[in-house]
């Protein structure tokens, strides 16, 4: 028995629209794998992943830890990258008892208050409001004061929290909520969804969006004659260097949320060796080519599992549970610690603004200066620079 490896199993979208940030969060996990193995495995056991393609359809993701659990009876679990891939998972992993770290799936534990489900994504114990939290209070001490704000958002499940969240944070900021227009995610003309916003002349133009609507939302704004003082704040999209080469200079000015950036500030132990090996086998692969979004975070959900594994000495789901509770985990990310409902239990998200893109060439992303962090303070490295296309033309 001893010799006989320690079977994980997942899923993760390494197909479909979610594809780029699945096959990043393979990787990562496949370089913890290569490293934990040399390292002589965990417990003396070899460790296996197994992770299963969700094709970025929710519909397949409990069938998919169904047959983990019964069929392929793997030892742990983890969650995959963002809600759609968690959530429907959760009933299976309750019923089961089993613990579970999933990666970033935004206020998933909200509904079901689960005491073994932890998450990788660095929104604290207010995940809806902690995603925009710095793009709103930083948005209330620009001069001229904004005060109204126009939300343009995908009709869609995932949308709700940030846009609760948004709202939350307008108010808290002084700010009004003008409009709320909702776009299906079929939507291939964001210019009438962008008409109807401008029609109430907001200060703020609040996107929340998938991947391919936040292309096409970022051209509509550029291509139109709106000028805003902030526009983005809760886009899936922005981060991935595919969208950034599809995009090259149109996306300056927009401001968003990041969780690493490779600033001075946030260079912790092993991160750097982490991105140089990760970016190294990425090149010519499915996964993002850059990496800074996902990667980071997908190594230290691994490594979390490592170290509650090996401080419990074993694979009991309500020990390793247990010692998540309790435990600071040091990881390529800091020092993660959990709070309420299994999230970070102090949240570290940044509010960032493309600056400076001259091409589509992915090493004009890969510079600090690219995206410059306005927000949290101890991150910050420059300025918002405001309004909308004054900060498309910032250098």
């Amino acid at each position: 028995m001893s010799n006989t490896p320690i079977k994980i199993g997942y899923c993760l979208s390494l197909s479909g629209g979610l594809a780029a940030n699945g096959q990043t969060a393979r990787l990562a996990h496949q370089v913890w794998q290569e490293r934990v193995n040399a390292r002589g495995g965990l417990l003396g056991r070899d460790v296996e992943l197994i992770c299963v393609d969700d094709k970025s359809d929710a519909t397949t993701v409990a069938g998919i830890y169904e047959k983990l659990l019964s069929e392929e009876n793997v030892d742990l679990l983890l969650g995959g990258y963002g809600n759609n891939s968690i959530s429907p998972a959760m009933p299976l992993v309750i019923s089961n008892e089993k613990f579970l770290v999933g990666l970033m799936g935004l206020g998933v534990n909200i509904d079901f208050e689960y005491d073994r489900f932890f998450a990788m994504i660095p929104t604290g114990t207010d995940p809806n409001s902690a995603l925009t939290e710095g793009f709103f209070e930083t948005a209330s001490k620009q001069t001229p004061r904004p005060t109204t704000v126009a939300i343009v958002a995908a009709d869609a499940p995932f949308s709700k929290n940030p846009i609760l969240g948004a709202r939350a944070n307008a108010a808290k900021n002084g700010l009004d909520v003008v409009s709320e227009t909702k776009y299906p995610l079929t939507t291939t003309d964001f210019g009438p969804y962008l008409r109807e916003a401008q029609q109430s002349s907001p200060d703020i133009l609040f996107y929340c969006a998938y991947l391919n609507d936040s292309v096409g939302l970022i051209r509509a704004i550029a291509e139109s004659e709106m000028n805003p003082l902030l526009v983005g704040g809760a886009m899936i999209g922005p981060q991935s260097s595919a969208v950034q080469t599809q995009l090259g200079s149109v996306i300056n000015g927009i401001v968003n949320y990041e969780y690493w950036l490779p600033v001075p500030a946030m260079n912790f132990p092993g991160v750097q060796d982490l991105i140089t090996d990760y970016q190294r086998r990425a090149k010519g692969t499915l996964a993002d080519e850059l990496g800074y979004y996902v990667a980071p975070f997908a190594y230290a959900q691994a490594q979390v599992l490592e170290q509650a594994v090996e401080a419990t000495g074993g694979l009991n789901d309500a020990e390793l549970a247990d010692c998540a509770r309790e435990a600071t985990f040091s990881t390529v990310v800091g020092d993660v610690a959990f709070g309420r409902l299994g999230e970070w239990e102090v949240p570290r998200v940044l509010t960032v603004q493309f600056r400076g893109i001259s091409s589509s060439d992915i090493a004009d992303f890969a510079k600090p200066e690219a995206r410059i962090v306005v927000a949290p303070a101890s991150y910050a490295s420059g300025e918002l620079v405001v309004p909308y296309r004054a900060a498309a033309a910032a250098r």
